[in-house]
C-alpha cells in the first residue's frame, strides 16, 4: 500500500489524489498554510486522513513560530489551529485532531517553547501510527460480518488513501481477504470527484482484490438482482444517535439496502463519532463549487450558465444502519445506548 501522508524531513508530503490513478506523485507542503490548501483543494481527503494532515500541518506550523514566550507561542498557535479547523467543515476528525494538538500546547505550559514544538511533532507521528493500528482493528472486527464468499458494495473511498493507512471500509475488505475469505467489491463511481473509480479501484487492483466499478445510479439494480451481499462505507461524522454523514449518495444506498434486506455497515474510528451532536440534522454539510458538477476540468458539460448544486455529503438516518464497526468492536442498535457504552 502506498503511504497516504508522511513526514519528509521538516516538510510534510502526501499523495496527490487529484492525479490518481494515472500518476502517483507527492504533493509537498512546506508550511501549515500549504496543508490547509491541500485539504481544501482535495489533494488529500477522507476524514481520518484529513485529521492526520491537520496534526502534521500544525506541528510544522508550530516549528516555524519564532518566539521565546510561551504565551506568544500559544497565541500564534491558536490562530493557526483556528485556520486549520475551518479547512473543511463536515469531517469531525479534523476538529478532533486540532483539539488534540491544542491540548499538547496546554500541557506544555510549564516547559519551553522548543519542548512544546518537539511534543507537537511527536504527537502528529503518534496520531498517524495510531490511525493505522485503529484501522487494522476495525478491519479485524468488521471481517467477522463478512460471509466466506461475498460481494461487498462500497461508496466513495474509505481505503488507505482516505486514512493514515489500511483503511476503514476497505480495511474490512482487506481483513476479510487476509482471513482467507473469497471477497469481491462493487465500487460506486462516486460523482462528482469519482473517488470510487479513481481511488478505490486503484487501491484494490494494487492489492489484487477483484473490483468492478458501477455507476452510482446502478447500485439499486445490482441489489435487486442479488448481486450484493453487504454494503460497507466509511463516515465523515457520526452523531450521538447513530446518524451518519458520508459522501453524497450514501443515503440512497442505505435506503436501497434496507428495501432489499441487505446489511448496511459503517466502518469508522470512535474519533468520527461526535457526542456533542444529538442527531445528524445538526451536522454541517459542506457545499462545494457547483463547477464540480457542471464542468469536467475546463469543459462545460451542460448548457452554458446552467445552475448546479453540489453538497459534498448527505446524512443517513440511523434506522438504515445495521451496525457501526469501530476499533473497539461493533456497535449495534439502539445506537444511543450502544455508542454511550463504547465511550
Amino acid at each position: 500500500m502506498i503511504p497516504t501522508i508522511e513526514w519528509h524531513g521538516k516538510q510534510v508530503r502526501m499523495i496527490d489524489q487529484r492525479k490518481l490513478p494515472h500518476k502517483v506523485g507527492w504533493h509537498i507542503c512546506r508550511g501549515y498554510k500549504d496543508v490547509v490548501k491541500a485539504i481544501e483543494g482535495m489533494v488529500i481527503r477522507g476524514a481520518p486522513a484529513i485529521g492526520v494532515a491537520a496534526a502534521m500541518g500544525l506541528a510544522m506550523g508550530a516549528a516555524s513560530i519564532r518566539v521565546k514566550s510561551l504565551d506568544a507561542f500559544r497565541d500564534r498557535f491558536t490562530r493557526m489551529a483556528d485556520e486549520m479547523s475551518k479547512a473543511r467543515p463536515t469531517a469531525v476528525n479534523l476538529r478532533w485532531a486540532v483539539e488534540r494538538m491544542s491540548r499538547v500546547v496546554e500541557k506544555g505550559a510549564s516547559g519551553s517553547v522548543e519542548s512544546v514544538k518537539k511534543a507537537l511533532r511527536h504527537e502528529s507521528e503518534k496520531i498517524l501510527a495510531q490511525d493505522i493500528e485503529i484501522n487494522k482493528k476495525i478491519g479485524r472486527h468488521g471481517q467477522r460480518l463478512v460471509p466466506k464468499k461475498a460481494t461487498i458494495l462500497t461508496h466513495c473511498n474509505a481505503g488507505s488513501l482516505a486514512t493514515g493507512g489500511y483503511g476503514t471500509a476497505l480495511g474490512v475488505v482487506r481483513a476479510a481477504q487476509e482471513a482467507g475469505k473469497d471477497v469481491a467489491v462493487l465500487a460506486d463511481e462516486t460523482r462528482p470527484w469519482l473517488q470510487g473509480l479513481r481511488l478505490t479501484a486503484f487501491e484494490l487492483m494494487q492489492d489484487r482484490i477483484p473490483v468492478t466499478v458501477i455507476a452510482d445510479n446502478a447500485a439499486g439494480s445490482f441489489m435487486r438482482r442479488k448481486r450484493v451481499d453487504l454494503v460497507v462505507t466509511g463516515a465523515d461524522r457520526i452523531a450521538a444517535n447513530g446518524d451518519v454523514a458520508n459522501k453524497i449518495g450514501t443515503y440512497q444506498i442505505a435506503v436501497l439496502a434496507k428495501e432489499n434486506r441487505i446489511p448496511f455497515y459503517v466502518a469508522a474510528p470512535l474519533s468520527t463519532i461526535d457526542l456533542t451532536l444529538a442527531s445528524g440534522d445538526l451536522i454541517p454539510v459542506e457545499e462545494r463549487n457547483p463547477r464540480e458538477i457542471s464542468h469536467l476540468g475546463d469543459k462545460t458539460l451542460g448548457p452554458s450558465g446552467v445552475r448546479a448544486a453540489n453538497p459534498a455529503f448527505d446524512i443517513t438516518p440511523s434506522k438504515y444502519v445495521t451496525a457501526i464497526i469501530t476499533e473497539k468492536g461493533i456497535i449495534k442498535p439502539p445506537f444511543k445506548t450502544g455508542i454511550k457504552r463504547f465511550f
